[in-house]
């Protein structure tokens, strides 16, 4: 080699070198600002996309948590409300169209999550879609008639339906709704043809249970917060609530389980998830915000007045645990044809 060519090499490699230092600092730099940005968190407003209209359950626990966060973090957490498509509309855009940045949180919820999954065939979003972080709330399944509907009891009320399924009609926001899932269960419990029973589609609990108030429908099943009103009101009767403990909403009526009636299990919970990818460190910022949010009694006493039980559950067992309510209700929307 002669010594031009060597004078040139050696300027390459000086050159080279140059070139990769400044590269190595700015990815350091990148790294640096992100990991500063994510300490930061949050340094900016957050959407809090609820895909239902506002009043309902979701919304409404959404807004509770919203306040308290805004107040503990010094940032605005502002609810938008993206309804549509039984809540796919504002999950989609929450997780596939907003950045994963930490900064567009979604307020998840059974029946946009395991009970779709669960009840499509090509659900628009699932749970490999998104990070689960924190679990808020839980409501209570109740079920509920006319209030001068003949039947003393659930007991008496399910052999009826066993007998006559025929006559059986019951309010839902589609066949893959809460609702629709709570009738398939309990049908399957006591041994009732759910595909002889009739299904009336409505808009939600506001629309359905003055259904059956009217005697328009036979039975509603909701939340206890959801039927409360018309139950006050007058207009319907809660038979039963499911689970194995009575609601401390309405502590005098017997659970399905104390009626002989066992296995009920469907229960409507809400909480926050973001985007898949979103930093680890901003989902356990939001784990251990809600987390202390559940022990603070003004929360607390917002989730009463809207008769919703605080049910926390960090995100490993959130997540698991929607992995095995969504495995469950596969089988169920399998054997009983909610499945499309």
């Amino acid at each position: 080699m002669s010594r031009r060519e060597e004078e040139s090499l050696k300027r390459y490699k000086q050159w080279a070198a140059v070139i990769l230092s400044l590269l190595l600092a700015a990815a350091v730099s990148a790294c640096g600002n992100q990991g500063t940005a994510e300490l930061a968190y949050p340094s900016k407003q957050v959407e809090y996309i609820v895909p239902y209209s506002a009043g309902g359950g979701v919304d409404l626990v959404a807004r509770a948590a919203a306040d308290y966060l805004s107040k503990e973090w010094g940032q605005p957490i502002v609810v938008v409300n993206k309804a549509g498509g039984g809540g796919a509309v504002g999950a989609e855009y929450a997780l596939k169209q907003a950045k994963n940045d930490g900064y567009t949180a979604l307020a998840v919820n059974v029946s946009n999550t395991t009970m779709l999954a669960a009840g499509m065939k090509a659900p628009p979003i699932t749970s490999e879609d998104q990070v689960y972080a924190a679990r808020i709330g839980k409501g209570t399944l109740a079920f509920a008639v006319k209030a001068d509907a003949p039947w003393k009891d659930f007991a008496e009320f399910s052999a009826w339906v066993r007998a006559n399924p025929e006559q059986l009609t019951w309010t839902s926001v589609g066949p893959a709704g809460f609702s629709a899932f709570g009738v398939a269960e309990w049908l399957d419990v006591i041994g009732a043809d759910f595909a002889k029973t009739r299904m009336i589609v409505t808009k939600g609990a506001s629309d359905s249970v003055p259904k059956v108030a009217g005697g328009h429908a036979i039975l509603a099943v909701h939340t206890v917060g959801e039927i409360m009103p018309m139950l006050k009101a007058g207009k319907v009767k809660i038979l039963a609530v499911s689970g194995d403990t009575r609601s401390p909403f309405l502590p005098d009526v017997p659970t399905a389980e104390e009626q002989g009636i066992q296995g009920l299990s469907v229960f409507w919970w809400t909480g926050v998830s973001f985007a898949k990818g979103t930093p680890a460190s901003i989902i356990r910022k939001w784990e251990e915000a809600i987390a202390k949010m559940e022990k603070d009694p003004a929360f607390l006493q917002k989730l009463s007045e809207i008769h919703v039980e605080p049910a926390y559950a960090v995100s490993e067992a959130f997540t698991k645990e929607t992995q095995a309510e969504t495995t469950y209700y596969l089988e169920l929307a399998t054997k009983k044809g909610i499945r499309k």
